[in-house]
């Protein structure tokens, strides 16, 4: 085992002999001896040691110039001085002179003399580390004198630059057409621009370190509700009102929402408002205007198809095979049109809120089972797998009947209309501590997760990836009814896998103990 690089030197062979010898056996293997100073000196030039050790007594050159000689290559290097004349004066000048590390007398005891080189090694280790030590202190020094000197330069850069960009921060926010408001965790006010003032009616002390609910409100919730699902991902609001307590004046507005630093624990947001007045002024006209032309066009349509049914049925002579098609596909093209118009219609009383529900305590389960029914033709046609599946088929809610059958019918049409040949189609009716959670899972083709967001909205045909022949009116009119009944409508969808859609109406089944029903 190696212990570090030794170097002897003596006129002696007998000497040096010795001392490799004991130096062997106390497991020292990289030992270098030398009979003559000046070939030591040329081995030292190229080979760095851990310890020297010199005879005091030489011939050409003596131990004090021998070690002198190595000071100057290597000065931490510990140095052990051999002689055998106890001359103290001169170990005590090399001492002092060359940095001796210990001067032993001949004849030595081995103990004495394993001791001090164990000891000398640990030493020229030491202070190698010291000086590497200081080197790296030094270099740190320099280094730190010069960042020290630009970086007053660099405050002042980084200085401006944060000036410059507050400065265009509080241009945005001062300026800027929207209103902006800043809240904390608890949807206390912390700050708002001077068109957020505007939209309220109320001065800036008037708005800070009061509550957004007490401005900002909507007919299906809170504002602080809805900001506590607010994640990494921002919170866009429509059917939203600003409101001035003092005059109650009242202002439609959209609303986004963003954590600021979604890092820190401590949640605060800003949030975007925008008045959209002119914009609900065009809304309302526009479907002031299909109300009106879908209304007006029902009339026609029915007399239409009542006419064609006469026709079909015989009432006015027999048909010919051709003169039937042709009759039947008008009257099934004219069904579809008064289809659409009564969706239209439907959608335009939900958007207007002119649809008053009518709502009674009624079987959920035998609600689906009809609804099964009527579809069950249309999936043995496709030969899909098409099933319900209930734990308690007693459950009763209390909702609006038709407008619930409209949405069961909605999603299991679409998820049959999607799954293809040997398919799957469930239905799935939860009792949840009195909420009811209502599902149809299919394994068709899915939808992109890029596309999901959209599904609810109008005129939404499929998705990007296969558009579909439909209205586009029916899953946002199944949202409309969810969400006119306090509840919530989702998605779950994965591409080549299957799609599963589900409503939530809380608080609505009746307890068993109200209907008088048991489950025996």
């Amino acid at each position: 085992m190696n212990k570090g690089k030794i170097v002897v030197v003596d006129d002696e062979k007998m000497v040096t002999s010795a001392l490799a010898t004991l130096l062997v056996v106390e497991g020292y293997d990289d030992v270098h001896c030398f009979n003559s100073p000046h070939e030591a000196l040329e081995y030292l030039k190229e080979n760095i040691p851990d310890l020297v050790i010199s005879d005091f007594m030489m011939p050409d050159m003596n131990g004090l110039e021998f070690l002198t000689a190595v000071k100057e290559i290597y000065p931490e290097v510990s140095k052990i001085l051999l002689t055998g004349y106890a001359d103290k004066e001169n170990a005590i000048r090399a001492i002092n002179e060359i940095g001796l590390y210990r001067y032993i007398e001949k004849p030595w005891t081995n103990d004495d003399l394993v001791l001090n080189i164990r000891n000398g090694i640990e030493r020229s280790y030491l202070l190698s580390q010291l000086r590497q030590k200081i080197a790296e202190l030094e270099d740190a020094k320099k280094e730190l004198e010069k960042y020290s000197k630009n970086l007053e330069l660099l405050v002042e850069e980084r200085t401006a630059d944060l000036r410059q960009s507050n400065a265009k921060l509080e241009g945005i926010f001062n300026y800027c057409a929207d209103g902006i408001i800043i809240l904390n965790e608890d949807g206390v006010i912390e700050k708002v621009n001077p068109a957020c003032e505007n939209l309220i009616g109320m001065v800036n002390n008037k708005i800070v370190s009061a509550s957004i609910d007490d401005f900002l409100f909507s007919k299906k919730t809170f504002i602080t509700k809805e900001l506590h699902s607010v994640e990494g991902e921002e919170l866009f609001l429509r059917d939203f009102y600003l409101k001035n307590p003092l005059s109650n004046v009242i202002v439609p507005v959209e609303v986004s929402f963003a954590r600021i630093n979604p890092d820190d624990e401590f949640k605060r947001f800003v949030g975007v408002i925008r008045d959209v007045t002119e914009q609900k002024k065009a809304d309302k006209l526009r479907d002031d205007f299909i109300a009106t032309l879908t209304h007006d066009l029902r009339t026609p349509l029915l007399a239409s198809i009542q006419t064609l049914k006469f026709f079909l049925d015989g009432a006015v002579g027999n048909l010919e095979d051709k003169q039937r098609v042709l009759i039947a596909t008008m009257q099934k093209s004219s069904e579809d049109l008064l289809g659409l118009v009564n969706a239209l219609l439907e959608v335009y009383k939900y958007d207007a809120e002119k649809l008053e529900l009518n709502k009674t305590s009624f079987n959920i389960y035998e609600l689906a089972k009809h609804v099964f029914d009527e579809l069950k033709s249309l999936a043995d046609n496709k030969n899909i797998d098409f099933s319900i599946e209930c734990e308690d088929k007693n459950v009763e809610i209390i909702a609006d009947r038709s407008e619930i059958r409209r949405v069961i019918c909605n999603l299991c049409g679409n998820a049959i209309n999607y799954t293809p040949e040997n398919g799957k189609v469930t239905i799935i009716i939860k009792n949840q501590d009195n909420d009811l959670i209502f599902s149809v899972t299919d394994n068709g083709c899915g939808i992109p997760t890029e596309d999901i967001p959209n599904m609810f909205q109008r005129f939404s045909q499929g998705t990007s990836r296969k558009r579909s022949s439909g209205t586009g009116l029916g899953l946002y009119l199944s949202r409309q009814i969810i969400e006119s009944h306090g509840g919530k409508i989702w998605l779950e969808s994965k591409v080549n896998k299957g799609s599963e859609f589900s409503f939530l109406l809380t608080d609505t089944v009746v307890s068993q103990e109200k209907i008088g029903v048991s489950n025996d």
